[in-house]
């Protein structure tokens, strides 16, 4: 396995021992920023992703979270899928067609640093998401339901999300000194044509969906999902 210097960094990085806390999830995020170069779009997905666990972690809503405990073993699962499937890449092994989409992108020119936070986002709720919610369902014992705390806090992150995102990605479009770097009024044309909040409610679905099918069943079900997330994610990359 032939690598650059910084996919070396990178690879060591997503090749340790599994993140256990919130704290562990975004030190990891932070060395992957520092590791990645400001032309390798793989870092503004990484950088968005950071920014948003960041406010969700230090911004609960009024009263608290329902079941903080549950909501940070899923940040924790969920984090571990993106770390996992970064890994699958660069080992050029059994990567989800999700996450190609971005992998393969990560140095094309012509492509907004929002596009590339858009794509990774899409790959990691589209295709992890449901996969992150069914693991922690056997870690914590808890199925969670519509009436369930779980499911409350689940939708008080969308809230959360829906407020932060459009911020958080006006900070990737603009340079460090507040200097136009990108076309923002992108932005809003690309949160019209992949929203996160409808994502979230969509792998919330779709993860009780695959808690009723198993085999082959739930195998294809999956495959196919790997291969319209994919599609979605090449389509945000060339979106002008």
């Amino acid at each position: 396995m032939s690598l650059s210097a910084s996919d070396q960094t990178l690879y060591q990085i997503v090749t340790e021992p599994d993140a256990v806390t919130i704290d562990d999830v975004l030190a990891k995020m932070k060395r992957i920023d520092a590791a990645l170069d400001d032309n390798d779009g793989l870092k503004w997905f990484n950088h968005l992703y950071s920014m948003v666990t960041e406010e969700v972690d230090l911004r609960p809503p009024a009263g608290g979270w329902k079941d903080a405990i549950w909501l940070d073993r899923l940040d924790v699962v969920f984090a571990g899928l993106y770390f996992k499937a970064v890994r699958a890449s660069l080992d050029k092994k059994d990567a989800p067609n999700a996450w190609d989409a971005l992998m393969e992108a990560r140095f094309r020119g012509g492509v907004d640093r929002i596009q590339f936070a858009l794509a990774g986002m899409n790959a990691h709720i589209n295709h992890d998401l449901a996969l992150a919610l069914i693991e922690t369902s056997h870690q914590s014992g808890i199925t969670p339901t519509a009436e369930s705390p779980q499911y409350v806090d689940y939708q008080a992150v969308n809230q959360l999300l829906e407020a932060v995102m459009p911020r958080a990605l006006d900070v990737l479009a603009t340079g460090l000194l507040g200097q136009l770097a990108q076309d923002t009024g992108k932005i809003g044309r690309l949160l019209a044509f992949w929203n996160v909040c409808k994502a979230r409610d969509l792998a919330w679905d779709y993860s009780n969906h695959l808690r009723e099918i198993h085999g082959l069943q739930r195998a294809l079900g999956l495959a196919a999902q790997d291969r319209i997330t994919g599609v979605v994610g090449r389509a945000i990359l060339v979106f002008r």
